[in-house]
Order: C-alpha cells, then sequence, then structure tokens
C-alpha cells in the first residue's frame, strides 16, 4: 500500500499523520470496489472460505463493512456506489433480518453509516427507495438478538430511524430495550463483560462503549453522554496500556481479525470529549496500530484485508468469520470524522505508556495485571481469570503480550499451562514458568515472557 512520505516532525514516533489515514481508507476503498456484484448490493472477495452465514449474507458483510470505511472517509464517489447498492439491496437481493441472523449485525453498519452521512447518501435517495430501506431496517427492531453486544444492534439501527421519523415508538423501544440490556453486564471501572459470564476483550471497547456512545453523540442527548462517555474515560485509562511500543495491541481474544478497529474506542474518547488521553497520545496509539499491521501483511497484493492477524492467519478465525469480516476494522477510520484542525491532527506525538516507564498496572474488572518494559516497550497481561465460561486458548492461558500469540490448541502444547499428572516418565511437560509464554506471531515458536 503506497502512503505519503512520513512525517517525523509531527508524529516522531510513527511518521503517520492524518494523511497517512485518509490514503489508507482510499486505497482499502479502492481496493475492494473490483469484488461488487453489478448492482453493487454485494461484495465477493476472493477465496474458498465461507462464514456460517453463507455466501449471500457474507456479500451483505462486504457491502455493509466497506461502507462504513466510506462513511468515515466521507467519500463522495464511493458513497454514490453505496447508494446504488442500497437502493438494489433492499429490493429484493438482502437477505432479511431475523432473529439472531448475520445481516442485523450488517445493519447497525448500514445503519450507522446512513447517519454518519445523511445529507450525503440518505437525504439524496428517491423517496421509494428510503421507504424500502427503512422497512428493511425496521426488521431490526423487533429481532432477537444473541444475549451479548448483539443487543447493541437494535440500538444503533433504531437510533437511524427514529432520527428519520420511522417508527418512532417501536425505535424508542428498541433504544431503551437493548441499553437497559447491557447494564447487567456492567462491571465498573469502564468494563463490560460480553454476555453473562466473564467474556473479556476487544468487544468492551469497538462494541460495548462504541454503539452507546456514538448514539448518544449523534442524539445531542447529554444524560445518555455522560453515562457511556465516562465509561469510556475510565475505560480509556487501562485501555492505552495495552498497546506495545510497536504499536501492537494485545493478541487476546476472539475476532482478532478486525485488527486496527482496536483503536476505534481510542479516537471516539477524542471524537466526544471523553478521554483521559492528550492529543498526540491518542494519535500515537492509533497510528502505531495502523502502521504495525500495514507493515505487516495485512493487507495483501491486491489491496485486501486478509482473514488473519499480520497475514493469513486461520488460527485467530471463528466459525462467522467470513471473507468480508476483516472489514470490521473500518471502525479504525472513526477518527476521520474529526476535521483536520482538530488537535487530535494537529498536536505532536506524545510517547505510549508502555514507552514513557516500567510500569505493573491490576486491571480488577477483568482480573488481569499488565507489565510493560520501556526497554522493549513489550507489554504483558498476566490472566488471573478473564474468562470462565469456556476454555480457550486466546482467554484462558495464563499469560499474553503484544509480541507472542498462544498456541491456538491444548494439544500438545503446554505454554501457560498447569498440568497435573501422575506419569513421572513425562518429558514434554516442563514447570510452570518455565516454558515458553507462546510463539510469536507469524512463526512456529517464540521465546518466554522473561
Amino acid at each position: 500500500m503506497d502512503l505519503p512520505r512520513d512525517d517525523r516532525a509531527l508524529s516522531p514516533h510513527t511518521g503517520y499523520t492524518r494523511r497517512h489515514w485518509e490514503a489508507a481508507a482510499d486505497a482499502l476503498l479502492a481496493a475492494v470496489a473490483p469484488y461488487a456484484t453489478e448492482d453493487h448490493a454485494l461484495y465477493h472477495f476472493p477465496g474458498d472460505r465461507e462464514s456460517w452465514s453463507g455466501r449471500l449474507s457474507d456479500g451483505l458483510e462486504g457491502y455493509a463493512r466497506t461502507l462504513l470505511l466510506a462513511a468515515f472517509r466521507r467519500d463522495e464517489t464511493a458513497l454514490e456506489r453505496y447508494a446504488d447498492g442500497l437502493a438494489s439491496g433492499v429490493d429484493g437481493v438482502w437477505p432479511r433480518i431475523e432473529d439472531r441472523s448475520q445481516p442485523l449485525v450488517e445493519a447497525a453498519s448500514v445503519a450507522l453509516a446512513l447517519r454518519l452521512t445523511r445529507p450525503l447518501l440518505w437525504d439524496r435517495l428517491d423517496d421509494g427507495v428510503r421507504q424500502r430501506a427503512a422497512a428493511w431496517l425496521g426488521d431490526a427492531l423487533t429481532a432477537e438478538a444473541w444475549p451479548c453486544n448483539w443487543e447493541l444492534f437494535p440500538v444503533t439501527v433504531a437510533g437511524f430511524l427514529q432520527e428519520i421519523g420511522h417508527e418512532p415508538e417501536a425505535s424508542g423501544k428498541a433504544i431503551e430495550r437493548g441499553l437497559e440490556r447491557i447494564e447487567q453486564w456492567y462491571v465498573g471501572d469502564g468494563w463490560y463483560t460480553d454476555g453473562d459470564g466473564r467474556k473479556f476483550d476487544y468487544y468492551n471497547g469497538w462494541a460495548m462503549h462504541l454503539y452507546p456512545v456514538l448514539h448518544a453523540w449523534l442524539a445531542d442527548d447529554t444524560r445518555l453522554l455522560d453515562l457511556y462517555g465516562g465509561r469510556l474515560s475510565r475505560h480509556l485509562d487501562d485501555y492505552a496500556r495495552l498497546f506495545g511500543g510497536d504499536g501492537a495491541p494485545m493478541h487476546q481474544g476472539r475476532s482478532l481479525t478486525y485488527r486496527f478497529a482496536t483503536t476505534a474506542p481510542l479516537w471516539l474518547g477524542a471524537l466526544t470529549g471523553h478521554t483521559p488521553l492528550a492529543p498526540g497520545e491518542t494519535r500515537r496509539l492509533a497510528s502505531g496500530a495502523l502502521r504495525y499491521f500495514l507493515e505487516r501483511g495485512a493487507v495483501d497484493g491486491r489491496g485486501l484485508l486478509t482473514l488473519g492477524w499480520h497475514g493469513p492467519n486461520s488460527t485467530v478465525l471463528q466459525g462467522y468469520s467470513g471473507p468480508a469480516s476483516p472489514y470490521w476494522a473500518s471502525k479504525g477510520f472513526l477518527g476521520l470524522l474529526l476535521p483536520p484542525d482538530h488537535e487530535v491532527w494537529t498536536a505532536a506525538e506524545e510517547p505510549a505508556p508502555a514507552e514513557r516507564a516500567d510500569a505493573v498496572t491490576p486491571i480488577a474488572a477483568p482480573n488481569w495485571l499488565l507489565q510493560s518494559t520501556r526497554s522493549d516497550g513489550v507489554v504483558r497481561l498476566h490472566n488471573h481469570g478473564s474468562e470462565d465460561v469456556r476454555y480457550d486458548p486466546y482467554y484462558t492461558r495464563l499469560a499474553y503480550s503484544t509480541v507472542t500469540e498462544p498456541s491456538a490448541s491444548y494439544e500438545g502444547a503446554y505454554d501457560n499451562s498447569v498440568i497435573v499428572g501422575d506419569d513421572p516418565s513425562r518429558t514434554d511437560i516442563v514447570p510452570l514458568g518455565v516454558g515458553e509464554a507462546g510463539r510469536r506471531p507469524g512463526t512456529q515458536s517464540g521465546t518466554g515472557y522473561g
């Protein structure tokens, strides 16, 4: 991906400025355009993998998630193509939004994009298309969501429908219902668990905070923004410490193929004025993550985001991961909603927490202890119970870091495991603290945490 020349005067740590973010967004949008269907309603990316929702849903996913990128970029040329696709999609091409179905997820991206770009897209559509689009989105108001971050998708759709006056009573009820349901998962100090039990990962930032805060901000609801914005600000105190000096986010949790979507809550705090971070620190963390992935194979030779972490990597995928899934990374471009003269773009970069000093930071909600060392910029996460619902190497290992990835399976792998056995002849079991902490991303083996 061709980007502008680095600007070390303004960005001494990453060299990235707003121009780099704009160029990255433009390149990603240009790369996906050839994979749209003739009517622009679906985007089918190459490869033989399908999600468990099937090819039609995957095509809608491609449309919705790249539309979100065009909305953040406010690219009027691209938005014209998406307007054509919307007209075709709601005229019988797209699958209906049903209970616990993937189209409910994608409807949230469509609705958010339409809300953000209303004068550029929605207001330019003819009445018939608007009526059909509102009717298609309207099914989200009553569709049953999975009991997790999915509860916020009807909220996001309802926020847009309420704004345009479509079924205002039903929209209001959907907003109230979704926001009430996530309250039971708020555990304090800016942390939500993603549903019942203990499930802590990046969904806390790119879903549980993103949708309520954006809704409150777009609705100009001071009460809600004070509530959810305050929680976001507290969360960012901890969140900023999850990025290594090289820009890498902590390699923990599911849906890691969304990559620099991890930057969304950083931008959200700056956008809404609810952040403890200095403007230059916000940009340093966000630009560091974007650069980290772009320099390590996240984009292939066609300019497409791959299914993986650096390059393609099936171990970080889930059954719902389809060819277009990585484009939830579009959320990372939320910062482009900030005007070019905003201080987050004009202030000089400041060091990230991992670069300022050695630190040991307890995070009570997920039972984590973060340890960072300034000399190498590595952040280590000592896990004391972030997940109690299932055994999963991306949740239940004893430690994680920004420079290693866990072994994908417990079969034949003992990194970060306590193993009790009665066979003294076993030589493949090593004492706790001696084995490797995980392997470096993209390699077959790695060194320990030290």
